[in-house]
C-alpha cells in the first residue's frame, strides 16, 4: 500500500505544473489516493505537502481546490506526517517545529501570538553566558540577595523567576519589553544574545500548510502556465487592473500573514516585521495574480530612502515576497519566488513586480544588488540568476564586466548547450547591475553615495553640539521651523513630529536652503511631514518632485 502511494505522490508531483485537457481529473484520482493512503518516508510527505500548496495556488477547478483545501486542513493529523515529524523539523509544514533564532521584533510578535509554543533551544544557546550578568536587569531589586548568593545560572534563575504557565521564552522577551530603554536599544541586546528559540506545533503557530489570505478571488488554471520571460515594455505600458487601499484591520491581517510567511521558511524580513497596518495597498495583477504592499511605521523609516515590502498572492497563498528600497525615482529591489512555486510564473510576476513600482511609485530605476546575483548565495549561482536580470534588461555599468558579459554570450551564441561557469558567474555578480527605462543617469541608488550625507550631518553635529545631542535635537528642529517658515507644529502627528526632529539636522546643512524661494520651502517642509505620514509613498513622490531638494541632497552627498 505505501509503495502505491508513494508512486501517486510522484506522479502528482511531476503532473502539478501541468493544466488543461483532463489533468484535473488525473491530479483529482492522485489526491483521493494520497489522501487514503500513508507515505513510506519523510521526503514522500514533504513532495506530497508542497504538491497540495502548489495546488492551492494554481487549482485546476473548484472539485481540485476543495480536495486540496481538506487535506491541507487535516495535513497535521496525518499518520506519516506524525511517524516522521522528527525529519521534518524547519519545514514550516503544521504539525512540525521550527528552530530559528528569530529576531526581536519577530520573537516579540510570536510570544504575543503563540506563547505556549515559544521555547528557547538552550543545548543551542551559544551566547547563554552573556545572559547571565544581564539577570539583575531582569529582577527587581529586592530579589538581589539571591542573585548574589545563588549559582543557578541563566536557565535555572528563569526557571526561577517566570511564573508556572508562561514559558522560557515568553518570559525572558516580556521582561526585557518592559526595561526602560528604546527599542532599538532592546533589539541590539537581544540580537548580541543570538537567542535560538522552538517553535512547536499548536494554534496559531505559523506554517506553509495554512498560509491563504481570507477571501481571496480565485482564478482556476485551466490553460498551461505561461513561463516566458516578460517583456519589459510591454509590462510598463500595462497598468494594473486596480489598487486597493485596505483599513487597517485588513491592512494587519496581510501583514500577519506576511509574517507567518516569514516565519515557517526561518526568515525575517524588516519590511514586514515593522509594517504599518496603515499603509497597506493590494494591487490586482489578474489571474489571480495581487501583490499586496506594505509601509514601515515612521518609527523605522530610513532618514531619506523609503522602504516598502511586498507579498506576491496567487489566489491568496503566498507565493513570493521582496522589497524596494527607493528615491531619486529608483529603488533597489529584492525579489523572491517561495521554493514550493518556481514551476510557476516566476517571470512574469516579476515584470509585474516592476510595473506595479513604475505606477504606484514614480520608479524609472531599477538596482539589484550582488547577493540577489549570487555573491555569497550559492542558490543564486546555481539557479543562474544573474543571466535572469540579464535578460529582462538588466546591466552592470562596469566596462569590464560588460566584456564578459559580451563573450559569454557569443559562446552562448556559438554554442546553444553552454552555461557560464560558476566562477564567471560569480565574478558577475560581484557589481550591482540596472535598469533603466528612461535615459540611464547618476543620481540613482546604489550609484548615489547617500551615506555621505549621514556623514556630513555627523561631523555638522559634533562640531556644534559635541556629546549633547539633545540639545542638537531640540535646536535643530527649530532652527528647520525658522528656515521653513513653520510657525506651529501642534497639528503634527506623532509620526510627523518624529520626522521633522530626524530631518531638523539634514535642514540646518542644506546648501543654499535659506535662500530658496518661499515655495520651495514649505514644499520642503511638507516632506518632512510626509517622511512621517500615513504612507511613505507620499514623501517619495513629493522628494522626486523637488528639484532644489534633490540638487542639494546630491551636492552633500558627493562632496
Amino acid at each position: 500500500m505505501s509503495d502505491r502511494a508513494a508512486s501517486a505522490q510522484k506522479d502528482l508531483d511531476r503532473q502539478k505544473a501541468d493544466f488543461g485537457d483532463d489533468a484535473g481529473e488525473r491530479k483529482l484520482e492522485l489526491l483521493r489516493v494520497l489522501d487514503k493512503r500513508r507515505l513510506p518516508r519523510a521526503a514522500d510527505v514533504l513532495l506530497l505537502h508542497e504538491a497540495l500548496c502548489f495546488l492551492r495556488a494554481y487549482p485546476d477547478d473548484a472539485d481540485v481546490l476543495a480536495q486540496v483545501e481538506r487535506m491541507l486542513d487535516a495535513f497535521d493529523q496525518r499518520g506519516d506526517l506524525r511517524r516522521h515529524c522528527a525529519a521534518l523539523v524547519n519545514s514550516g509544514v503544521a504539525g512540525t517545529p521550527t528552530d530559528f533564532a528569530f529576531y526581536p521584533p519577530t520573537a516579540a510578535w510570536l510570544a504575543r501570538r503563540c506563547a505556549a509554543q515559544l521555547t528557547i533551544d538552550w543545548d543551542a544557546f551559544e551566547q547563554h553566558d552573556k545572559l547571565e550578568p544581564l539577570l539583575p536587569q531582569l529582577a527587581l531589586y529586592c530579589e538581589t540577595p539571591a542573585l548574589d548568593e545563588f549559582d543557578f545560572g541563566a536557565r535555572g534563575w528563569i526557571e526561577h523567576m517566570k511564573s508556572p504557565d508562561e514559558t522560557d521564552a515568553a518570559f525572558l522577551i516580556r521582561r526585557f519589553d518592559q526595561l526602560p530603554m528604546t527599542s532599538f536599544a532592546r533589539e541590539t541586546l537581544l540580537e548580541d544574545l543570538d537567542i535560538p528559540f522552538r517553535l512547536s506545533p499548536g494554534p496559531r503557530v505559523p506554517a506553509r500548510t495554512h498560509e491563504k489570505l481570507a477571501g481571496a478571488t480565485i482564478a482556476y488554471q485551466s490553460s498551461p502556465l505561461r513561463r516566458g520571460r516578460p517583456s519589459i515594455p510591454d509590462e510598463m505600458a500595462r497598468p494594473p487592473f486596480a489598487f486597493q487601499a485596505l483599513s487597517p484591520r485588513r491592512g494587519q491581517a496581510v501583514i500577519d500573514l506576511a509574517r507567518c510567511a516569514m516565519a515557517a521558511r526561518s526568515r525575517d524580513l524588516d519590511a514586514f516585521a515593522y509594517g504599518d497596518r496603515n499603509d497597506v495597498r493590494i494591487v490586482d495583477c489578474g489571474g489571480g495574480l495581487n501583490i499586496a504592499y506594505i509601509g514601515v511605521i515612521p518609527e523605522r523609516r530610513f532618514l531619506l530612502e523609503a522602504l516598502y515590502g511586498f507579498l506576491m498572492l496567487k489566489n491568496g497563498v503566498p507565493v513570493g515576497y521582496g522589497t524596494y528600497t527607493g528615491l531619486f525615482g529608483s529603488a533597489e529591489v529584492a525579489y523572491t519566488v517561495f521554493d514550493t512555486f518556481r514551476a510557476g510564473e516566476a517571470a512574469g510576476m516579476y515584470g509585474r513586480v516592476l510595473a506595479n513600482a513604475k505606477h504606484l511609485f514614480g520608479f524609472d530605476t531599477f538596482m539589484v544588488d550582488p547577493y540577489q546575483l549570487g555573491q555569497d548565495n550559492d542558490d543564486a549561482i546555481r539557479s543562474g540568476a544573474w543571466w535572469f536580470y540579464q535578460k529582462l534588461g538588466f546591466r552592470p555599468r562596469e566596462a569590464e564586466l560588460l566584456r564578459v558579459m559580451r563573450a559569454e554570450q557569443k559562446r552562448m551564441k556559438a554554442k546553444r548547450s553552454y552555461r557560464s561557469s560558476a566562477a564567471t558567474l560569480k565574478k558577475l555578480a560581484d557589481v550591482n547591475v540596472y535598469l533603466h527605462l528612461d535615459q540611464p543617469r547618476e543620481d540613482v541608488v546604489g550609484v548615489l553615495p547617500l551615506a555621505n550625507v549621514g556623514l556630513r550631518i555627523t561631523r555638522y553635529l559634533a562640531e556644534r553640539f559635541g556629546h549633547d545631542r539633545r540639545k542638537a535635537e531640540r535646536t535643530c528642529a527649530r532652527g528647520a521651523a525658522d528656515l521653513l517658515g513653520v510657525r506651529c507644529r501642534r497639528g503634527f502627528s506623532t509620526g510627523e513630529r518624529l520626522a521633522w526632529q530626524r530631518w531638523g539636522p539634514l535642514v540646518m546643512i542644506l546648501p543654499g536652503v535659506e535662500r530658496w524661494p518661499r515655495e520651495d520651502r514649505q514644499a520642503l517642509a511638507a516632506i518632512m511631514r510626509a517622511k512621517g505620514g500615513r504612507r511613505e509613498s507620499d514623501y517619495l513622490l513629493r522628494f522626486d518632485r523637488h528639484r532644489r531638494l534633490r540638487k542639494a541632497i546630491q551636492a552633500l552627498a558627493q562632496d
